[in-house]
Parts: structure tokens; C-alpha cells; sequence
């Protein structure tokens, strides 16, 4: 029997590499919120790889409560990764996977390009996607893998951040609005070099993240979380005193609509022409 692979959340895409894996051979172990993971890394000390497949949100805190007998193990997968995330906690080599693929509730997955991964856990990431069509490249260095990650990044914060003004797709984003999606992309990369303190080539990064678009032209380019991506990317530019004037500009209209929206909630108009104000409990309802 092959050795196992601890697969820490099972969202949607932690179920599609836990498939995967099983695909492989491999023995799968969830992990989820509720198991005690000291407890489980007595009983498997040594597995092949753990995948954490938690939400961006839920990375840093897993990673600082990581059983030491795992770390150099460990698999990660989010969006907005960079090295400090994991070097912060002194992990030195773990696998990194950049992943191009989408899957939501009740659909099937949705390849944009092939996911890059880099590694020492490359291999079978690849060869256990593979297994279900889901295509994957090994990268040769750390330094593609950090343009790869800087890429995923600039695609993610420069579509969502845009797409809070344009809605629509990444194809019409570019052929609508280039100008704003250029802009926002170059603000996208200052603060990406900052947080790398590496040089990094916009023009190249801007190009593949053209082609990561030709993956998929309907991919929406707003998600639930743009507000949230919005507001981290102002947060890394002030810690960097970056000026970033069109990201400012878009949080500044969004600020707008939404007290355009406040009002309306809070005022009506009546008869007459008399205006009267929402009471308290649709205050707290907000």
C-alpha cells in the first residue's frame, strides 16, 4: 500500500485533490476544524504529503499549530500566496501548487491553464490531477514558482478590484476597460514587489495573466470576495506607502454606493411628501 496523504479540508477543491490522490493509490485522511491534529500526527507520522486545502483566511493560523513532524510535508494550494507566508513559520521547501482550475457546488471542474507546482511533492500532484483531466506543469525553480504565484495574484486582485466598477467578464474587462485593468494590474504589481522584495517585471506578468484570460473569456470577474481583496491590497499599500491612486479610486466610489445605499434604507418617502427614518431594529439588521 502506498503511504498516506492527509488532506486538510474538505471543501470543494480539497474533495477534488482528495479524489485525485485516491485515484493515485494513495490512502486519503481528512482533517477537518474538529480533529486534533497532535493526535493524528502520532498515529501518522510520516505521510507521502498534507495538503492543506483551508481557506485563505484560515492558512496562518493552521500553519502556526502544524505538528512539526509534518512540516516537511506540507502541500499548499490558496490564492494570494507568496513565500512569506510560509517562511514566516519556518517552513523551507514545502510543495506549493498554483491552482488554475475552478470548482464550485454541483459543477463540474473548470480548467482555465495548467496549474504550475513546484516542490517536493510536484510529481504526485501532478500524475493524481492528471488522473481526473485536470491538467499540471512542474516548475524547475523557486523563482518560477514566485512568478507563478505573483501571476495568480495580479489575475485575482486585478479582476476582482476592477471588476467592483465594470462587473462582466475578464475578456470584456480587457476589451472594454483596458485602460482601467492595465492601471489597476501595474498598482497590483508595485504592491506584489513590495511584498516580495523582488523585482518583478510587469509587462511579463501582465501578459500571462492575458493568457490566463484566453483560458477562459466568461470567467466572471468579481467574486464575493473583491470588497475583501480591495481592502487587503489598500492595507499592503499603506504598509508600503504606495499611492496606488486608481485602487483608491474604486474604494472610494464603492464607499460612495454604499452610503447611496444606506440612505435609501434608512429613508422613504411618504405621502405628502414627508420622509420618515428606518427605527433601530432595521439598524442592527444592516
Amino acid at each position: 500500500m502506498k503511504a498516506p496523504v492527509i488532506v486538510v479540508g474538505i471543501g470543494e477543491m480539497g474533495s477534488v485533490f482528495a479524489r485525485a490522490l485516491l485515484r493515485s493509490g494513495h490512502p486519503v485522511y481528512p482533517v477537518t476544524r474538529h480533529t486534533d491534529l497532535a493526535a493524528t500526527s502520532q498515529l501518522l507520522p510520516s505521510p507521502e504529503l498534507v495538503l492543506i486545502a483551508v481557506a485563505e483566511n484560515d492558512l496562518h493560523p493552521l500553519l502556526q499549530q502544524m505538528p512539526a513532524a509534518w512540516h516537511a510535508r506540507v502541500a499548499l494550494l490558496q490564492n494570494e500566496l507568496l513565500p512569506g507566508d510560509w517562511q514566516q513559520y519556518g517552513y523551507t521547501n514545502p510543495t506549493v501548487i498554483s491552482v488554475w482550475f475552478e470548482k464550485k457546488k454541483g459543477q463540474d471542474v473548470l480548467v482555465l491553464i495548467p496549474s504550475p507546482v513546484f516542490g517536493p511533492g510536484a510529481e504526485l500532484l501532478q500524475s493524481s490531477l492528471a488522473s481526473l483531466d485536470i491538467p499540471a506543469r512542474i516548475l524547475a525553480s523557486e523563482d518560477e514558482l514566485l512568478f507563478e504565484l505573483v501571476v495568480k495574484n495580479v489575475y485575482i486582485v486585478t479582476t476582482n478590484c476592477a471588476g467592483l466598477v465594470t462587473g462582466g467578464t475578464v475578456s470584456e474587462l480587457w476589451a472594454k476597460h483596458r485602460e482601467l485593468a492595465e492601471a489597476v494590474a501595474r498598482e497590483v504589481i508595485q504592491i506584489q514587489v513590495n511584498l516580495t522584495g523582488q523585482p518583478l517585471q510587469a509587462d511579463e506578468l501582465i501578459a500571462a495573466m492575458l493568457k490566463a484570460f484566453a483560458g477562459d473569456p466568461d470567467h466572471g470577474c468579481m467574486g464575493r470576495s473583491a470588497p475583501a481583496r480591495l481592502a487587503r491590497a489598500l492595507q499592503q499599500a499603506d504598509a508600503a506607502g504606495l499611492a496606488v491612486p486608481r485602487l483608491r479610486e474604486i474604494a472610494a466610489q464603492q464607499h460612495a454606493v454604499q452610503q447611496q445605499s444606506r440612505h435609501r434604507l434608512l429613508w422613504w418617502p411618504q405621502p405628502g411628501g414627508t420622509a420618515y427614518t428606518a427605527g433601530i431594529s432595521m439598524l442592527c439588521l444592516q
